[in-house]
């Protein structure tokens, strides 16, 4: 399964706030053996949310969008994904059904809270206010961190993939004088190999047989000079 990331916030651009978000996503999502293909972040701006929305949704199996949801000036992610499928937002009936089970009396909330794309699922919003919801194959979550995380652990499981096995090795030489074993290494064996250089090259192999990313990992162990951490 690929999975396109969009993550919407001016905030984002300008550097005032880190998109902990995209990693978080990006993370999980690969846990449960889907593929994140692309990570874009866009502005406040209903026209470039709908036109991210609008290719990523042509060209993956899903997109997932966080950005400001509710009925603020800035919080324009429902209206730009709405627009990326030529709908209209409309007050969710089931989101106003649960809402007032939690307290809330439609009196009490602001105009536009509950408010998604015709035709689209709702998403409950356990630590917040404003509902998330699924149109096609796009998931629609809120911009905070917290109320991301416990709306993507409902729908989790609409994502799958195969898993693949990662096995980390530390190794103590530059990396330029690993190339030529990088490659014997993808050679011998059906694995993808990444090396991220730091105080030590950590080497990440990663394949879906787990025997085989282990006999990989063996094999450069007793060829390299291994920190063990």
């Amino acid at each position: 399964m690929q999975v396109a990331l969009v993550t919407v916030g001016d905030e984002l651009l300008a550097g005032e706030t880190v998109n902990t978000n995209a990693a978080w996503l990006a993370e999980r999502l690969t846990a449960r053996g889907a593929t994140v293909e692309r990570v874009t972040t866009v502005p406040d701006r209903v026209a470039d949310i709908a036109r991210v929305v609008n290719e990523y949704h042509a060209d993956y199996d899903a997109v997932v969008v966080t950005g400001g949801l509710g009925p603020t000036h800035d919080d324009v992610t429902m209206e730009g994904v709405a627009a990326a499928f030529g709908r209209e937002l409309r007050e969710s009936e089931a989101t106003l059904e649960w809402l007032a089970e939690r307290g809330y009396e439609h009196t009490d909330l602001a105009a536009g809270t509950a408010d998604i794309p015709a035709g689209a699922r709702p998403l409950r919003n356990e630590v917040g206010v404003a509902p998330g919801c699924v149109i096609g194959d796009v998931y629609v979550l809120p911009g905070v961190p917290d109320e991301m995380k416990g709306m993507f652990e409902a729908v989790a499981e609409e994502f799958s993939g195969t898993v693949r096995h990662v096995v980390t090795v530390p190794v103590d030489e530059p990396e330029s004088g690993l190339i030529e074993r990088f490659a014997e290494l993808r050679e011998r064996f059906d694995v993808a190999v990444g090396s991220y250089p730091g105080e030590l090259v950590r080497v990440k192999l990663r394949g879906e047989d787990p025997e085989e990313v282990e006999r990989a990992a063996a094999w450069l162990r007793e060829r390299s000079a291994v920190v063990e951490e």
